[in-house]
């Protein structure tokens, strides 16, 4: 991994993963030897005493600093399942502050956040972009593989350029075992829309292993930027249509 301290990891919505990119990312600074802390500001749809993605992170990538900020029941947006609970939201501000203090001790923190890059965290309409702008921290951009991800990977990383923000570059969170047309084309297009590097290809399922295993793999799928070994050329001339 280059030398990088903070990363926030977002994706074009829900259900793309975020989770697992988060981490292989963090599976490979602690397999170079880095001292990790993986952030959660908010965990929405998880009950009390219920494994959250900061759980799943250690369970794939081993021992580390995790931090989950606030948690609500319910699985909606974090400042949707605040109001609903009726407890505070967590702002920006806060999430910031959190973070930075983990980063006087740490090699490298990742910042998970939840759903996309706009769901708001509070009623002021903070935003995952807003703690990015605040930590002044570049984005990786977690993409889904199929037809329709050119458009929300263009608006996401337009969101970014808008704020001043640096797109990293964009990940494929899942690629299935038998890629269809436009899942094999959208390898070419996908850097296109984010106008950023194809940072790594992961694969579907890839969280069955074990954490030798999910390490090998994440190596083998990640590029060099991220600790890893993929090559997005290599790879979308393998994969062209």
């Amino acid at each position: 991994m280059r030398a990088m301290t903070l990363l926030v990891i977002t994706g074009t919505g829900t259900e793309v993963g975020k989770t697992v990119a988060t981490a292989a990312v963090a599976a490979l600074a602690r397999d170079a030897g880095k001292r990790v802390a993986v952030v959660k500001p908010a965990q929405t749809g998880v009950k009390p005493g219920e494994p959250g993605d900061v759980d799943e992170v250690v369970r794939l990538a081993g021992e580390l600093t995790a931090r989950e900020l606030v948690r609500y029941d319910d699985p909606l947006a974090p400042e949707a399942a605040a109001r609903l609970a009726g407890r505070p939201p967590i702002s920006p501000t806060q999430a910031a502050e959190a973070v930075t203090e983990l980063v006087e001790d740490h090699d490298v923190v990742l910042v998970e956040g939840a759903g996309g890059l706009l769901v708001r965290f509070d009623h002021t309409g903070g935003t995952l972009a807003d703690l990015a702008w605040t930590l002044r921290a570049p984005v990786l951009l977690v993409a889904a593989a199929g037809l329709g991800t050119l458009n929300t990977t263009a608006l996401t990383a337009e969101a970014l350029r808008h704020r001043g923000i640096e797109c990293l570059g964009v990940l494929v969170g899942s690629w299935p075992s038998a890629p269809d047309l436009a899942t094999r084309s959208n390898l070419l297009d996908l850097p296109v829309a984010a106008r950023a590097p194809l940072l790594g290809v992961l694969p579907a399922g890839i969280a069955q292993h074990d954490r030798a295993g999910f390490l090998r793999v994440a190596r083998a799928h990640l590029a060099p930027q991220l600790g890893g070994e993929f090559d997005a050329v290599a790879f979308a001339e393998q994969n062209s249509p």
